[in-house]
């Protein structure tokens, strides 16, 4: 038995040698032959671990790549580079800028081994080291080119693209591609997706990293009292980042205050210009957090497919908002209301049927049991107070008087409570129907002063749209022949409950986006469901 473990642990592993000197140049390709024969040998033993500790992304399609007879250096020749190298070591010293981390890409041996080879005339004879090089390189773009296509995290219930990985053969068919037109950063460009959100946000890193990659600052006490020593450390964190210039000036509150809302109009906080625990931690977040945060969400950029449909609704729930866009254009934009982190709304792809007007409101069993029924059991004029009515199973309202309320729980409801329609229903006057297992719609609310609020995750469910109205209209522009907007106009003003059918129904999109960019800048939103915490934990962010 231990001579058994021996030999497994000694398979386990197997390393290849780490220094092969050549006298002459001109032998280094056969010697490099040697090495990379070893160092697949190595790949396979250790169960597709690399010499720097990584797992490979495919060791099939690095060995296929390589072949079985004489595997000959890919990314140099005779000691001279391919300029595809270059490319190569480029796009991951930078894979920043694509949301990605350098470290996931062998960074830190590559660059070490570059260094090497360019200014040490010995190690640049090393064939050992010109075939780490070239191993590491392989795997480095199988792994960019996957990462680039399909995201980092893994495949989920919402993700529309059809294939969900590349084979070996397009691996590699794409690697030699590559180094055929010897200009890495082409191809792995190619593989991206081409959505103006996708291309707005890398846009907005490069932006922020510029400005930001050359500050560095301090780190700020979460438990504070707002004391003279305090504010005075606000005042150097914010000189530290630029959102205060302190030149010639006097050191005190409107000064301060001045450069908190700075801080806070940047970074999407509320700008009250106060230095409150949810501003101080996000002065202390690093330029890296903030750049993972964006990182997260071309992610989920590179979930959706390739081309989406012409017309479709996009909801942000994160950034409470909505858009519509046509032909490329966002011809409609809304404020949002969304579920709260108790109550989230669900991610998913849907497509709208038609939307009530003035419609009623079923309430969900779960509001009922949670919320209404232990108010009901207190006074039943709460009903009442509430425009709700009981309705039972044969579909007809009941004198909620009649009924014994405290024998009523979970396992025994036989009715349903149902919202009156009209301006108090909380669906409001308009509710926009899409197919989904959720049970949750748009709709208009009786409580419009709430979309003045800078955080709206505050509904059951549903998504409360405030520009309702023009959404609606939007939706029959081109139903000439039974709805023009007129007459929807006419349904409303005399209050008339109408269903209107959408002969062509239009793709509805709710995602998960805490980061944009806009006008060549990053914008952030909170991360109300905690969604970003878990995909950076799957994409070791």
């Amino acid at each position: 038995m231990c001579l058994l473990l021996a030999c497994v642990n000694k398979k386990k592993h197997t390393a290849p040698k780490q220094k092969q000197i050549v006298a002459n140049i001109k032998q280094l390709d056969e010697v490099i032959t040697e090495s990379i024969t070893e160092r697949l040998s190595a790949l396979k033993d250790n169960d597709g671990e690399l010499e720097d500790s990584l797992q490979s992304f495919r060791a099939s399609a690095i060995q296929d790549f390589y072949g079985a007879d004489k595997p000959a250096s890919q990314w140099s020749k005779n000691g001279i580079t391919n300029p595809a190298a270059d490319s190569m070591l480029y796009m991951i010293q930078h894979a920043e800028d694509v949301g990605l981390l350098p470290a996931q890409y062998h960074e830190p041996a590559l660059t070490a081994a570059w260094e090497q080879i360019t200014n040490d005339a010995t190690a640049k004879k090393d064939a050992a080291l010109w075939a780490k090089v070239d191993v590491l390189m392989t795997d480095a773009f199988m792994k960019m080119a996957s990462d680039l296509r399909y995201g980092v995290a893994p495949r989920d219930s919402i993700t529309l693209k059809k294939d969900s990985a590349f084979t070996d053969e397009q691996l590699i068919t794409q690697l030699r591609q590559a180094l055929n037109e010897k200009n890495v950063a082409n191809i792995l460009h190619s593989l991206e997706p081409t959505h103006e959100g996708y291309i707005a946000l890398k846009e907005g890193i490069q932006s922020f990293k510029a400005k930001y990659e050359n500050y560095h600052w301090d780190t700020l006490p979460l438990n504070y009292t707002d004391t003279l020593g305090f504010r005075q450390l606000v005042i150097n964190r914010l000189v530290q980042s630029g959102h205060i210039d302190t030149t010639g000036r006097e050191l005190d509150s409107a000064l301060l205050k001045t450069g908190v809302k700075a801080f806070q109009k940047e970074f999407n906080i509320y700008a009250d210009g106060v230095a409150g625990k949810r501003t101080v931690m996000a002065m202390n977040r690093s330029m890296h957090d903030w750049i993972m945060q964006a990182a997260v969400n071309l992610d989920r950029w590179r979930k959706l497919p390739d081309t989406l449909p012409s017309r479709y609704i996009m909801v942000n729930l994160p950034g409470y908002n909505l858009k519509v866009v046509d032909s490329g254009e966002v011809v409609l934009e809304s404020r949002v209301i969304v579920g709260t982190p108790r109550t989230r709304t669900p991610l998913l792809n849907s497509y709208m049927t038609n939307f009530m007007m003035f419609p009623y409101w079923r309430v969900t069993y779960s509001i009922v049991f949670k919320e209404m029924l232990p108010a009901i059991k207190k006074n039943v004029g709460y009903l009442a107070s509430k425009n709700l009515e009981v309705i039972d199973r044969d579909g007809n309202a009941v004198d909620p008087y009649t009924i014994d309320w405290s024998k009523l729980g979970k396992g025994h409801f036989p009715y349903v409570l149902r919202q009156m329609d009209g301006i108090d229903n909380s669906l409001g006057i308009m509710k926009f129907n899409f197919r989904n297992k959720y049970s949750v719609y748009l709709h208009d609310t009786n409580n419009r002063g709430l979309f003045k609020n800078s955080m709206r995750a505050m509904s059951h469910g549903c998504v409360r749209v405030q520009q309702w109205d023009s959404l609606a209209q939007y939706l029959v522009r081109a139903d000439s022949l039974r709805h023009v907007g007129d007459s929807v106009r006419v349904w409303l003003a005399r209050e008339e409950k109408k269903q209107v059918d959408l002969p062509k129904h239009i793709p509805i999109y709710l995602r998960y986006f805490t980061a944009e960019g806009q006008n060549g800048n990053l914008v952030f939103y909170d991360d109300i469901y905690g969604e970003d915490k878990i995909l950076r934990k799957k994409m070791k962010l």
